[in-house]
């Protein structure tokens, strides 16, 4: 199967995907991750909505980023030691608490959802939530464990979407000649850093050449910052003008801006 042929990647490109709801848009800042930022996406016209997702001890999925509260919220401690019952206490910037991947499938019925797991602990329950949703053709699973992406697809089916691991895209940026097997996953979609540190060299990885080699296997290329200070109108078009597929954002208004002027507005929920 190719991208095209799944109904999350089925959406006109460029795609447009609000990072933890748009984390670095002025009105979100410190509440990452949370329905009010969510909210003010879809609002701006975002249909593709990122999260992350742990699990709690007792197996609810929170749409979460760290594996502990401390760094945005007032509580303190590690979400998968924790019950729900203690980490919907939390209030993340002060204000708002962690919502439930059910939560915003219920709330937002109308997005998609790019579902990162952070955890083994969280596939599961992860799976179960998209299942009793009824969400498979709006979600697309990825995580940095191929492991728990193959047991994604495993557990939903083929028609789920899923984004290939970092193995599989080194070896689409660097691997000469004959693909590895990695490179014919069922993933139909690359999402990965502009650029990448390893061993104190920067490496770019979203090149002409890689974006010609996914292309050739009908994947989408998507690209996320690894350092996202260099987000911003300019970095955009660039990526924009080598023919990515996507682009994951915390400058929500920023892309939105781009985007319009490219020709690809975004429709705010009022439009329609």
């Amino acid at each position: 199967m190719r991208a095209e042929d799944y109904p999350y990647l089925a959406a006109p490109r460029p795609l447009a995907l609000a990072h933890r709801g748009g984390a670095k848009l002025a009105a979100n800042a410190g509440l990452e991750n949370t329905v009010p930022a969510f909210a003010r996406a879809v609002a701006m016209g975002y249909r593709y909505l990122e999260t992350d997702v742990h699990a709690t001890a007792d197996g609810q999925v929170v749409a979460f980023h760290d594996a502990a509260l401390d760094r945005v919220t007032d509580a303190a401690g590690r979400i998968a030691d924790l019950p729900w019952a203690a980490v919907r206490e939390a209030r993340v910037g002060g204000a708002e608490s962690p919502p439930l991947l059910a939560e915003l499938l219920e709330t937002f019925p109308d997005a998609c959802f790019n579902i990162d797991v952070k955890a083994d602990a969280a596939l599961a329950p992860t799976v179960a939530v998209v299942r009793a949703h009824d969400a498979t053709a709006r979600v697309c699973v990825g995580s940095f464990s191929p492991r728990r992406i193959r047991a994604a697809r495993r557990a939903l089916g083929p028609g789920v979407a899923t984004a290939a691991g970092q193995v599989g895209t080194a070896s689409l940026r660097f691997t000469p000649g004959l693909l590895s097997r990695l490179l014919h996953t069922p993933a139909p979609v690359l999402q990965i850093p502009a650029q990448h540190r390893v061993g104190g060299r920067t490496l770019t990885l979203v090149t002409p050449g890689l974006l010609r080699r996914a292309h050739a296997l009908g994947k989408h290329v998507h690209v996320w910052f690894h350092d996202w200070s260099r987000e911003d109108a300019a970095e955009y078009h660039r990526l924009l003008d080598l023919g990515v597929d996507g682009i994951v954002a915390d400058r929500i208004d920023v892309l939105r801006d781009v985007l319009e002027e490219r020709g690809h507005p975004l429709r705010p929920r009022s439009e329609g």
